[in-house]
């Protein structure tokens, strides 16, 4: 029970941030707690460094590259080309945008699509003068989306990589399972979407008021210099993956090579349009502190015990058969992550598999590692707690002068998410029953 109440307390902390208080050090106040209550001891946070590292450092390395290319002009470019793309018709720019969500989702996280693609998506909207309701649904589905297609790359989401670490699994093995699946989400997501926003989206639109794509263009060498690093950046992890080298190895190489041609590192920083400092300073460098504390409290719920329960509904789940087992392990990841944010959810989650008493078939174990997974990345999508990616949506979208109650993001999660989660398990079923085990 203490190691629930500093759970929780840290949880709303983290949440309200009272007086503006950073979550990294909300989360480190509740490992100082844990520590000192003895929830945890001392050797546990090695234990628990070692889960998180790699997954921290690869997202702070995957927005520093996203700020860059947001600061060239790249996404506001690629975000022109698509409502042009659009043709004056709504009903064809609305799974455009959805599509484009995915896509950033996919390469720049979902936090990097949440961060960046939204106040884009609203300047455009605005330009084309939408209406309340029809920008509502724009700016809906691609909160939407920015989670629901974090699924096929390890460095989708930082619950992919916490996992896939957690029990060794390699960026190639994880595409190979993932992106199939992540397929049938994408339709699915663009499919529910469609039917809950069809009658708010409009049937034309005028493109009369956009700029041209290039004239977002505001960094000429880092802007050309995209397509071939991301190119790279992509060979790169399935090709190291053979020798397990860490993600966030390869992503910080690929940062590093950004970063030394926005500040023009070899002419002395001469000609230079992108103020290097400022981006790193706007990188999440609290996640650090965040990562490393939360986890440690979500570890305190371990050595409490309290895991062992999900072990054990998990253990029944899988006795009941493989549908029941994957649907059962993603719902319940799912739930997790709604009420306590997918973070420490799926910790949670895999150290439950870890627990699971007796043995269990590899194939069901496999099912299990992913629907945790796939829980956890559309679990968010329930409340509004459910993830970061989420809250700093809802952030940008007030800073834009845009409110979405949670009320309102509640009754479209509770209506959009089921079906999604449900298509996706089912798909991870079908798709792990016809490959071979890693």
């Amino acid at each position: 029970m203490l190691a629930l109440a500093i759970f929780t307390m840290t949880l709303i902390l983290v949440i309200w941030q009272p007086n503006g208080l950073q979550i990294g050090w909300i989360a480190l106040g509740g490992a100082s707690v844990s520590l000192a209550t003895g929830v945890i001891t001392w050797n546990d946070i090695p234990v628990v460094w070692h889960i998180v590292w790699d997954a921290t450092f690869t997202f702070v390395a995957l927005i520093i590259i996203s700020l860059i290319l947001d600061e060239a002009g790249f996404f506001h470019w690629t975000a022109l080309h698509v409502t042009r793309w659009g043709g004056g018709r709504g009903r064809r720019l609305f799974p455009l945008i959805v599509l484009l969500g995915a896509v950033i989702s996919a390469v720049f996280a979902n936090d990097g699509a949440a961060l960046l693609l939204t106040p884009i998506v609203i300047a455009i909207l605005m330009r084309l003068e939408f209406s309340p309701q029809a920008t509502f649904a724009f700016v809906i589905a691609t909160g939407f989306v920015a989670d629901t297609t974090s699924l096929p790359l390890m460095i989708s989401n930082l619950v992919n990589i916490v996992s896939a670490n957690y029990f060794t699994i390699t960026f190639d093995r994880y595409a190979m399972v993932m992106v199939p699946v992540d397929m049938v989400t994408l339709a699915a997501t663009l499919g529910v979407l469609w039917l809950y926003f069809r009658n708010d989206i409009p049937v034309a639109y005028a493109i009369t008021h956009l700029e041209s794509p290039r004239s977002a263009i505001k960094d000429p060498l880092v802007f050309c210099a995209a397509f071939p690093v991301l190119l790279l950046l992509l060979l790169a992890y399935f090709i190291t993956a053979q020798w397990l080298l860490p993600v966030s190895v390869v992503t910080g190489a690929a940062a590093l090579i950004l970063l030394a041609l926005a500040g023009r590192w070899l002419q002395g920083g001469r000609g230079a349009y992108i103020v290097v400092r400022k981006v790193l300073l706007e990188a999440p460098w609290q996640i650090v502190i965040f990562s490393l504390g939360m986890y440690l409290v979500v570890y305190g719920l371990r050595n409490a015990g309290l895991t062992y329960y999900v072990a054990l509904a998990l253990h029944y789940l899988v006795a009941q058969g493989t549908l029941v087992g994957v649907v059962g392990a993603g719902f319940i990841a799912a739930g997790l992550s709604s009420i306590m944010n997918n973070l420490p959810a799926v910790l949670v989650g895999s150290l439950a598999i870890h627990q699971m008493p007796g043995s269990v078939d590899p194939l069901m174990r496999d099912v299990l590692i992913f629907a945790n997974i796939i829980g956890c990345d559309l679990g968010p999508k329930f409340t509004p707690i459910g993830s970061l990616a989420t809250l700093l949506w809802l952030h940008v979208l007030g800073r834009k002068g845009i409110s979405v109650s949670w009320i309102q993001y509640m009754r479209s999660g509770l209506l959009i998410t089921p079906a999604v989660l449900l298509a996706s398990l089912l798909a991870l079923a079908l798709w792990l029953s016809l490959l071979p085990l890693a």
